[in-house]
């Protein structure tokens, strides 16, 4: 009897991650690729898309900006389609390239980053309920002795916009 009282007073834990399925992302990217060369708006373009899965990052080249819109459109078309959410996508700058034609990077997330991972814990923190709350790298971890806390934190946390893709794993 003595030994189930030590396990039930164990502390509990779940992770707060972001991690993008690059294969989902690759076969999006595909798809975008067969429907591009399809539409009648793309017919002589020399627009395209390219993933570098090493990398994390997408690159779109668009004849002009309404080709890069579109392309853009179907991407982010496709990438709903397959579960993945667009949260995950850092736009960077558009610029000009060769030929007239405009050139957009797309970096995918892959981890929280580190001024991300403080605003969590401090809203954490905020609410005031019994958990800890630590960063592990590029995730962060909270423990907790009751598992109605720990559920009760992740809706916190689902409630809150940080304006970047999360997820939680690793529930025990």
């Amino acid at each position: 009897m003595v030994k189930k009282e030590k396990m039930m007073s164990k502390n509990s834990s779940f992770d707060i991650y972001s991690k993008v399925d690059l294969q989902e992302v690759k076969n999006a990217v595909e798809q975008t690729q067969k429907e591009m060369v399809g539409r009648y708006d793309f017919k002589g373009s020399k627009s395209t898309i390219e993933l570098n899965q090493k990398d994390s990052e997408m690159t779109l080249l668009g004849d002009d900006e309404f080709k890069l819109n579109a392309l853009k459109d179907i991407l982010e078309s496709k990438l709903v389609k397959r579960g993945l959410s667009l949260k995950a996508l850092d736009y960077q700058k558009a610029e000009d390239a060769s030929g007239g034609m405009r050139r957009q990077k797309i970096k995918i997330q892959a981890g929280i980053p580190q001024e991300k991972a403080k605003e969590i814990i401090k809203v954490i923190k905020d609410s005031k309920i019994k958990v800890q709350a630590s960063i592990n790298d590029d995730l962060v971890r909270v423990s907790g002795k009751s598992k109605d806390e720990l559920q009760a934190m992740m809706q916190i946390v689902k409630e809150k916009d940080f304006g970047i893709f999360i997820q939680f794993g690793n529930y025990r």
